[in-house]
């Protein structure tokens, strides 16, 4: 058999490569327009409980991108209480094979991939479906991907006005710390939901609640609003959806009726969010296949949970900016 060797990324790796805005929203645009024009397979993620939910669970994403020539399997784990012994929440491992023959290609710690993959879709969700001179961001939680939302968003938007809250004191105040570093921009610290939302132009909750609660009011969203809520418990209102005029996900297939976990969970359970009143998935909105943002006035609404699609897209983009320069490791396989 012939020889056989991987690409082996680890997190200092991943860091090293430093991936610019640019390059990151790049890669996960790139994927995004692909699904919207069919070709990549996305296999609704499945999970892994050890426990019980509400302490953490693995999710495990399975994604092919044939422009890329890559399928990927990523592992993340999502443990809520990791910062009491000074770790992520969310630690990931990307597998790439080679689509055609099976052939393991790349190992790469994908715990960076997976807040920026998810960052770029949000970004890239307003690109398309906030108002252009969308000017105050209200951000709810401060985990991982949190960062990545803001940082992102703001490479796009230059905010006049950036409001952050989550659960812990110390935990908002971190997060602005860093934010106000590499942002060089005021960061407004806020010690509750209301102050944090009520009236801004783009509205992010990534939440981490142990079981849903209804904690973003529908009435603090103004006419022409952007909504983007990722929570794995739901923390909305349930006639927040009666006020939009267009509801968007990334992948109807994770989204639709009988999955876990999710913001519209309730929503699409109980009917009120449907297949058939839905207005696009966000790929379809990249590529030019439907129509993203048609006016100010229109309030919408972003749903995503997670597209395999990007942390493949984006483990490519490490890949081969390792191998320009000369960064990672080869490991023998075969």
């Amino acid at each position: 058999m012939q020889e056989i060797w991987i690409d082996y990324l680890n997190a200092l790796d991943a860091k090293a490569l430093a991936l610019t805005n640019d390059e990151i929203l790049d890669a996960v645009s790139k994927a995004l327009d692909a699904q919207g024009r069919g070709e990549t397979v996305i296999e609704p993620r499945v999970h892994l409980v050890p426990e019980s939910s509400d302490k953490g669970h693995f999710n495990v994403l399975r994604g092919y991108v044939k422009a890329l020539n890559y399928a990927g399997v990523k592992v993340v784990g999502d443990f809520v209480d990791n910062y009491k012994v000074d770790l992520p929440s969310e630690l990931a491992v990307l597998n790439l094979f080679d689509p055609n023959t099976g052939v393991p290609k790349a190992i790469i710690d994908a715990t960076a991939i997976t807040d920026m993959r998810t960052g770029a879709v949000t970004a890239l969700g307003a690109k398309h479906l906030a108002r252009k001179n969308s000017k105050i961001l209200g951000h709810i939680g401060a985990r991982g991907t949190s960062y990545w939302n803001v940082r992102l968003l703001d490479h796009l938007f230059d905010f006049d006005e950036i409001r952050v809250h989550s659960r812990r004191p110390e935990s908002r105040a971190a997060f602005a710390k860093r934010l106000e570093a590499d942002l060089g921009k005021k960061i407004v610290v806020t010690d509750n939901w209301e102050d944090c939302l009520k009236g801004a132009d783009i509205m992010v909750e990534a939440s981490r609640l142990p079981e849903p609660a209804p904690l973003f009011k529908t009435e603090w969203v103004k006419k022409g609003a952007f909504v983007v809520p990722y929570g794995t418990m739901s923390a909305l209102e349930f006639d927040l959806t009666d006020i939009m005029d267009k509801i968007v996900v990334d992948d109807w297939g994770q989204c639709g009726p009988g999955k876990p976990f999710g913001a519209l969970r309730r929503h699409v359970d109980e009917g009120k969010v449907t297949a058939e009143n839905l207005h696009a998935e966000i790929g379809q909105i990249v590529c030019g296949m439907k129509p993203g943002r048609e006016s100010d006035e229109e309030t919408i609404l972003f749903w995503h949970r997670g597209l395999s699609t990007t942390d493949v897209a984006l483990g490519a983009a490490m890949v081969a900016k390792a191998r320009k320069m000369d960064i990672g490791q080869r490991l023998r396989f075969a």
